[in-house]
């Protein structure tokens, strides 16, 4: 069984455990999932994970508003990097890209995801600056480098991304220097 790795951008200000439970229970065990910290909705992700078992691996910027709790289950990285460096590494750890919903930060993870060529999944409807990525339509740029898809429904987003997840580990992705 291969595990397919999802990076989750999502709010570093705003919780919504509604929104969490339904994504990440829509997921399965061949999942491991990449979040930038332990705080708002990632928090609520990683907290939802949790109680399934699911692995989450924390790609931590230097001096994070709070560390994740020792489970199992969580696999804490320190990288030392600042906020924008250290999205670098959770966009190019990932098969897939899910936004559920950010502000700046969700949305240079979005282009950085799709400037690398890995497929991106954006939630829309949330409230946050990242519902106006859909006016960009579904290519960022005439590279067309990947693609974008919209959804309004968390479980779709997650139906969404294991299907792409699964696809692009039987592509070659690269990392485009663009």
């Amino acid at each position: 069984m291969r595990i397919l790795n999802i990076g989750v951008a999502a709010s570093s200000e705003d919780s919504n455990k509604k929104v969490a439970q339904e994504f990440v229970s829509t997921l399965n065990s061949q999942v491991r999932l990449f979040l930038g910290g332990y705080w708002g909705l990632m928090k609520d992700i990683a907290d939802a994970a949790s109680g399934r078992d699911m692995t989450v691996v924390f790609l931590l910027p230097l001096n994070p508003k709070e560390s994740p709790p020792r489970r199992p289950e969580f696999i804490t990285v320190d990288t030392g990097m600042e906020y924008r460096a250290r999205s670098v590494l959770i966009c190019r750890s990932s098969d897939v890209l899910v936004a559920l919903g950010g502000e700046a930060g969700t949305i240079i993870e979005v282009y950085m995801a799709y400037a690398m060529g890995k497929p991106v999944v954006v939630l829309n409807n949330t409230g946050h600056a990242s519902d106006r990525l859909e006016l960009m339509g579904d290519q960022l740029d005439n590279r067309r480098t990947s693609r974008l898809y919209y959804t309004k429904n968390p479980g779709e987003a997650a139906k969404l991304a294991l299907t792409l997840a699964r696809e692009s580990r039987t592509e070659n992705t690269s990392y485009t220097h663009d």
